[in-house]
Formats: structure tokens, C-alpha cells, sequence
């Protein structure tokens, strides 16, 4: 008889309902599918808890939180541990749970409640219309009634610790990545706003175009055309799983269409964080392909600019703020095609683009390169995690892996 067990998670923790009655913590916690349990002020801009936090679970050190907000790497919410010294507070909305003694490994219990095992299980229970704005109606009965992996501690202890060296190695990788980002964006600002070089208007060193507005009459057309708009523009990066497409005739498509070594630049957005966020179009689809107004799109002139030097100045003026600080408005802010082609631009000769271009492109493809393999290891980590809790993955093999 094997000595693995599937068990209802009511069977291995205990519910946790200390509040802060007396008001006297202030160490706001919020539960991150990405970093787990971490201080508020850490992973948001602003204070968004309740001024008066009495109501809030207080969260010992090594206790469980369960966060039900929904995400695209958690899309049935995530659980995470107290792993620092001092208790904190969590909104109401979480769920607050322990181990009972001696039932489950805390080290290993976190990682199968953030499994597809244990998440399967659950919406297995839940009901028709359990999801409402990225918050996840799980009743207290049906999540302590999902089913837990429980295989016997001595195998807990070394999934865990085969786990373990997995995230070892990611933590690693990103910490190797953000440091070659920062050397990147110094180098970045050095070489692409050299003092040294002349400075011109933005629209005498780029071709500055704004994109065509959206606009009922074009939903439909004989010439139904992708377009690319802000939502699909990222730092430095595109997202092409959702493009929309209107209607751009002939002509619009000459005026409004992109080539390879074009920058679509955000033009405006609610989010400071978000204006003049740059990316490079690479042909990444056939053409012809268009750009909405919420869009500026940067081209070299001939003679004048090369587009590799111009992916870089519109990052540079992304990451030093230069987009933002030309940009209008109060809440919504916005660039304006009249403001970006009035920008200074110190421009040197066509050589030393090429030359600046080369040695950032060569930073951006390793850092590149580094960022693809933290991916993958994540990648890997969930593979491994499903292989060792449905036991098509044996722990012997996964030690010698890792």
C-alpha cells in the first residue's frame, strides 16, 4: 500500500483569525505571486490598506496567507509564508492558516499548495461565476476541502530541497540580470546623451509620426489591417498575443504602416510608469501592419540616424525620465507629437551611432540572453514540481538533475 496520500488541507492546517484589535501593528503585508509574502510599501507605490487595520489578520512567523487574487502566472491566487522574524497584517480578503504539528512540512506544504495538483483541486470545487474582477470567490469550506499531496516527511524534505536548488539558481539569474540592467541603462545614458555631441530638434534627427485615431467607421472595411496599440508596447518589449484590427485603405497603410527598426513610442497613459515606453518593431508579423494614435512612431532619417541609435535614445529617454517630464496633463499624461519633435537630441555622426548601437546591442543581448534562461529555470521548476507530486518524476533522478 503506498504511503502517499491525497488528504483535504483541513486535515494538516488550522484556520488563523487573530485580528489587530489593539491597532498596534503596522507592518502591512501583501501576498505577491512573484516574491511571495512581502511588506506593502515594498511592492506597491502607495499605501492601499484601511486606515484602521483592527480588523486585520495578524500573520506569525512561518504562517500561511492565501491571497485569491488572480494573475497570469497564478490564476487561482497564491499562498505564501511569514518567512521573516516579526508578525505582520493582512487584509481580511486573505485567508490565515498554519500547520497542525508534526502534519506536513512548512518548507514543503508551501510548495504543494502553489502546485496544479493542489490548485486543480480546488477549482474542481468552486462554482459558475466564482471569478469577479481578478478576485476569486473561494469559500472558506472549499478551499480547506481541496486536496493536498502528502507524501511521507522524509520525501517532503528532499522535494523541498530539490525545489529549493532550482529557485536557488533563478534567484541567481535575476539577481544577475538586474545588476547587468543597471550597467546597461548607466552606459546607456553615457553614450546616447553625450555632452560632447550636437545637439538638434527631435524631428531633425527621427521621423516622428503619430499613429491614426480609432474611430467607429473603421471597425469594418475592405482593408482590415493589424495595428499595434499602447497595451501591446512594453519596456522594451512587444506583446503580440492580442492585436486588434480596423480598417486602414492604401494610402493609410503607406502613411501609418511600420517597417523593421521602427520605435513605437507611448504616447500617453494614466500610469506615469507607462509614458514613453519604448519598443523596437522588428517585422515580428506579415505586413502590412499599422499603428493607433496612442502611439508615436520614431524613424531614422537617412544620412541623419540609424535605427539601432534611435531604439536606444528613445530607451534612454524612457529610463531617465525625459519622455515624462515633456509630457502634459495632471492624471493622464501625454507626450503630444508637438512636444516630442521639439526635444533636443544630441546626435553624433552616422560611425559612432553605429559604434554606440553595436556595444548596447551586444549589453541588451546578453542581459537578453540571461533574462530567457531565468524563464526557462521557472519553466523547469514547474515541470519538476507537478513530476515529483504526481511521482512521474522520482526524487532520486531530480537530485541528481539539480
Amino acid at each position: 500500500m503506498s504511503d502517499w496520500r491525497q488528504v483535504p488541507l483541513s486535515e494538516v492546517v488550522t484556520r488563523v483569525t487573530t485580528k489587530n484589535v489593539d491597532g498596534t501593528n503596522e507592518n502591512i503585508l501583501t501576498v505577491s505571486a512573484e516574491h511571495g509574502l512581502i511588506a506593502q510599501e515594498s511592492f506597491f507605490t502607495k499605501k492601499v490598506a484601511s486606515k484602521d487595520t483592527s480588523g486585520y489578520y495578524v500573520v506569525a512567523p512561518g504562517q500561511f496567507v492565501y491571497n485569491k487574487s488572480t494573475s497570469k502566472s497564478a490564476a487561482y491566487g497564491t499562498v505564501a509564508r511569514n518567512l521573516s522574524d516579526k508578525p505582520g497584517l493582512v487584509s481580511p480578503l486573505y485567508f490565515v492558516f498554519e500547520t497542525k504539528d508534526g502534519a506536513a512540512l512548512p518548507e514543503y506544504l508551501e510548495l504543494a499548495l502553489n502546485s496544479q495538483q493542489f490548485f486543480g483541486s480546488l477549482a474542481g470545487t468552486l462554482r459558475e461565476g466564482a471569478r469577479s474582477h481578478g478576485l476569486l470567490n473561494v469559500r472558506l469550506n472549499e478551499f480547506y476541502a481541496a486536496t493536498v499531496t502528502l507524501p511521507p516527511a522524509p520525501v517532503q524534505q528532499r522535494i523541498a530541497e530539490a525545489v529549493s536548488a532550482v529557485d536557488d539558481q533563478i534567484t541567481a539569474l535575476d539577481a544577475e540580470a538586474k545588476a547587468m540592467h543597471a550597467v546597461l541603462r548607466r552606459l546607456r545614458a553615457e553614450l546616447v546623451n553625450d555632452p560632447g555631441a550636437p545637439a538638434i530638434r527631435a524631428d531633425e534627427a527621427f521621423e516622428i509620426t503619430m499613429g491614426r485615431q480609432r474611430a467607429p467607421q473603421y471597425a469594418t472595411g475592405p482593408y482590415m489591417t493589424p495595428y499595434i496599440r499602447s497595451a501591446n508596447v512594453g519596456y522594451g518589449t512587444l506583446d503580440l498575443t492580442d492585436v486588434l484590427e480596423m480598417n486602414f485603405d492604401p494610402k493609410e497603410r503607406e502613411v501609418f504602416g511600420l517597417l523593421p527598426g521602427d520605435v513605437l513610442v507611448s504616447e500617453g497613459s494614466a500610469s506615469h510608469s507607462a509614458v514613453g515606453m519604448p519598443a523596437m518593431w522588428r517585422g515580428d508579423l506579415p505586413e502590412p501592419v499599422c499603428f493607433q494614435k496612442t502611439l508615436m512612431r520614431y524613424r531614422a532619417i537617412e544620412s541623419v540616424s540609424v535605427p539601432a541609435f534611435v531604439n536606444h535614445w528613445c530607451l534612454w529617454a524612457y529610463e531617465s525620465g525625459t519622455f515624462l517630464d515633456i509630457a502634459g496633463g495632471t492624471n493622464i499624461k501625454h507626450i503630444t507629437a508637438m512636444r516630442a519633435v521639439r526635444m533636443p537630441v544630441r546626435i553624433p555622426g552616422i560611425a559612432d551611432q553605429e559604434r554606440i548601437a553595436a556595444e548596447l546591442d551586444t549589453m541588451s543581448e546578453v542581459l537578453a540572453a540571461t533574462r530567457t534562461e531565468g524563464y526557462r529555470l521557472r519553466s523547469v521548476r514547474a515541470r519538476l514540481l507537478t513530476g515529483l507530486l504526481d511521482r512521474t518524476i522520482d526524487i532520486e533522478s531530480a537530485e541528481q538533475e539539480v
